[in-house]
């Protein structure tokens, strides 16, 4: 497998593994899922340490995605960001999510970043044990802030300090 950043041609490969998660699952809260359009917009508008990285297999399919997007909007916040990891549902537990996360670390350290926050919905056992196991540590859980398949979810908020 190989990791590198993201290129619009990757788009609808991206569109695909996303929107399934916006209408199957509580790994996003998007509600609505994105366009082609929407999609080649985020890639097209993200760079350096925000840019959006790709995994693909060995027959060079998009099987994974990440990316870092900042924490808060206010000037005080700028040296801390947030990951989002998405794994194609047939590459599930092959270290898809293992590398991306690696990529985003070291992304993070090579751009500055003091500290990597992750907000991972109840649900998403999974998600928290890559965490864990790339050094995150659980600091809290935020109660019933999403609603999603007309339920309250919880999400748990993990830290790495760089």
């Amino acid at each position: 497998m190989q990791v590198r950043t993201a290129t619009v041609d990757d788009a609808p490969a991206i569109l695909e593994i996303y929107n399934r998660e916006v209408l199957e699952s509580t790994a996003t809260f998007d509600l609505v899922p994105r366009t082609l359009e929407d999609q080649v917009a985020y890639i097209r508008d993200r760079s350096g340490g925000l840019a959006v990285i790709a995994v693909e297999d060995d027959d060079g399919i998009v099987v994974g995605f990440g990316s870092l997007s900042f924490y808060r909007d206010r000037p005080a916040y700028r040296t801390t960001v947030e990951n989002s990891v998405y794994v194609h549902v047939d590459h599930r537990r092959k270290g898809v999510g293992d590398l991306i996360l690696e990529a985003l670390i070291e992304r993070a350290l090579n751009h500055g970043f003091h500290s990597v926050m992750a907000r991972i919905a109840e649900a998403q056992e999974a998600s928290v044990a890559l965490h864990q196991r790339h050094g995150f540590e659980l600091i809290g859980i935020e109660r019933e802030v999403g609603r999603k398949f007309n339920q309250w979810r919880d999400c748990a908020l993990m830290q790495r300090l760089l």
